[in-house]
This record gives structure tokens, C-alpha cells and sequence, in this order.
């Protein structure tokens, strides 16, 4: 495996982006190969077996295309298949959960943490395990919020409708006690004004997206591994669902003019 080898990318949809430009940004060199399951996202409302055998997938599908390190951009994928995908796979496999909780333990000074996810992430109880790994005293509130994701793969996250709707959302945990919140999706942080707006300027928002190309930046330097291209790498993007809704977003998120988009199916069962 070469050195320009890319790095495979995940999500249940585009939630992953966000993850996706916190690498390009950091490793300009890399070039990255994403697949967004936009076809059956959202994934936080799924079993978690289903949930792996899906991550699972797409995993396999990088694997053709010769990838060198894994980064499982989903909270609920991470939480339903990171340990599996670890364990199996013959390259680094990243997920976002650990580097999600440790930039909160970095930004919070009463461990007074706000875990917002999906219903599955929630369930897990994955967000809590890694905080409290870290710093066993802390106190975790968590809430699951699966109205964020389809409005996000909709592409209505900038209005007065997406502002109503995490109005509704976040009132059910503003009366707790909380210095700082995790956006715990990776769709999320698309919604991150709204969401601060809502909690108001005592409480940091962050997501775990440059934590996580932190990770990929020191497993790449512990291995040896960065890219030493000449010219600037072209990124390939793959969705199971709408190319044209795909396009939009990369487009508007990401500022790449003319994306390469590809379709992918997977089987059905």
C-alpha cells in the first residue's frame, strides 16, 4: 500500500462532511474517498446489528479501493461497529465517539457535559462510557434529537423552520445544568448556530469532527504514512441515495465546484 493511498471516509448520509473537511483542511495532501448511505439513512432509529452490518458494507466496499486508514464519520455507526471493524480489518479504523468525549473533558470546567445524538447513539450509552472513562466523576444528560438528521439530508437546515425545530428539540433539556454540549451526530454541526443560539453563550458546542482528523493526523504520523503527492489530491464522494441532493450539499459545505460523485448500491438484506 502506497503512501497516496487514500483515506476512506463513512456516514449514514452527509453528516460526515463535516468530519471529511476538518481532514481536508488539516491534511491537505490526503486525498479522501467518502460514502454516504443516504439511501437508508437516518441510521440512529435502526437496530444496532443492522446498523453494523450496513458500516460494515460500506467498509468492505473501501477495502476494494485499496484505503489506508478507516474513519467511521457516524456517532451511531462508530458505537455499533468500531470495535468489530478494529479487530478484523488490517488498517487503522477511527470513529469519532473517543475524540468527541475528550474534546469535551478539553472545554468543560465543571464535567458537567450535554450529550445531544441520535436515538441510537443515546441508547448506546457509548458517549457516557468514553466521557466518564477519561473523568469518572463526571455528570452526562444526554438527549436524542431524530428530527436533526433527515433535516439535514433534506438540505433545510438554514431556516426559520430548522430554527423552530431545534427550539422544540433542545426545550426538553434546558432546565438541566451543563457547561459544555457534544453534537454527537455528525450531522449536527450543520445546525450549529441554531443550537448555540438555543443554549445560549454559557454553554460551549463543539463536535468531535477536529478531534477526529487530530486522530487520523497522529496515527498517520506514528505509521509513517502521510501522503507525499506533488499536486493536490481529488476527492471522490459516493452516495447510496440522491446524487443531485449530494452534490448540493458537498458543494455548499465543502466549496468544491465540480465534486466527483459516484452512486453505490448495497445489497438489500
Amino acid at each position: 500500500m502506497t503512501l497516496n493511498a487514500p483515506i476512506g471516509v463513512i456516514d449514514s448520509g452527509v453528516g460526515g462532511l463535516t468530519v471529511a473537511k476538518e481532514i481536508m483542511k488539516l491534511l491537505p495532501n490526503e486525498k479522501i474517498i467518502y460514502i454516504g448511505d443516504n439511501a437508508r439513512c437516518p441510521y440512529g432509529p435502526r437496530p444496532l446489528a443492522e446498523v453494523r452490518r450496513y458500516t460494515w458494507q460500506m467498509a468492505e466496499a473501501l477495502m476494494k479501493m485499496n484505503i489506508k486508514m478507516l474513519v467511521i464519520a457516524c456517532n451511531t455507526a462508530t458505537a455499533a461497529a468500531l470495535n468489530s471493524l478494529q479487530k478484523k480489518l488490517p488498517i487503522p479504523v477511527i470513529g469519532v465517539i473517543f475524540p468527541g468525549a475528550r474534546a469535551a473533558i478539553k472545554s468543560s470546567s465543571t464535567k458537567k457535559i450535554a450529550v445531544l445524538g441520535t436515538s441510537g447513539t443515546v441508547k448506546s450509552g457509548a458517549y457516557e462510557k468514553a466521557i466518564k472513562s477519561l473523568v469518572s466523576a463526571s455528570d452526562v444528560v444526554q438527549l436524542a434529537c431524530p428530527r436533526f438528521v433527515p433535516l439535514v439530508e433534506s438540505d433545510e437546515y438554514e431556516g426559520e423552520f430548522a430554527r423552530r425545530m431545534v427550539a422544540e428539540t433542545l426545550s426538553a433539556i434546558k432546565s438541566k445544568e451543563f457547561d459544555t454540549a457534544i453534537l454527537g451526530c455528525t450531522h449536527y454541526p450543520l445546525l450549529q448556530g441554531f443550537i448555540e443560539q438555543e443554549l445560549g453563550t454559557t454553554v460551549t458546542v463543539l463536535s468531535s469532527a477536529q478531534e477526529t482528523a487530530k486522530d487520523v493526523s497522529r496515527h498517520l504520523s506514528y505509521q509513517d504514512k502521510f501522503a507525499d503527492r506533488r499536486k493536490p489530491p481529488v476527492h471522490q464522494f459516493y452516495t447510496s441515495g440522491s446524487t443531485e441532493i449530494f452534490r448540493t450539499i458537498i458543494k455548499k459545505w465543502l466549496a468544491i465546484d465540480e465534486p466527483c460523485i459516484r452512486s453505490i448500491q448495497f445489497p438489500k438484506t
